[in-house]
């Protein structure tokens, strides 16, 4: 994973933070995995970046242009149903933020330096 490149801002973030289940792993990380392919095909949709430790503590950030593109986002079919399964099935607990990034900063590593 690689910090996303986003636009000037102002823009949006959804900040999903959750602590996982022990219950359908395997699905879990199909579903993950599917949820990122099919985001990157939503009109407004700049990028995501994501953790999750051992103990099942995650942050997935995701970025996009505008409010109505996040509506859109939580409004798709394939993404509801994976709402549903969140809530039954993989989260212990999970909180939802969504935020206006009004600046930005930070520092790019030199090229050539891994």
């Amino acid at each position: 994973m690689t910090i996303a490149t986003t636009s000037k801002p102002p823009y949006y973030s959804v900040i999903f933070t959750s602590h996982r289940t022990t219950n359908g792993s395997a699905d879990y990380a199909k579903t993950a995995a599917r949820m990122i392919e099919l985001a990157e095909q939503q009109a407004g949709y700049l990028g995501v970046e994501s953790v999750r430790d051992e103990s099942g503590f995650g942050i997935t950030v995701s970025y996009w242009v505008d409010e109505d593109s996040i509506r859109k986002w939580y409004a798709v079919a394939e993404h509801k149903e994976a709402q549903a399964n969140g809530r039954d099935i993989w989260y212990e607990s999970f909180c939802v933020r969504v935020c206006k990034v009004e600046r930005e900063y930070g520092m790019a590593q030199p090229a050539g330096n891994p």
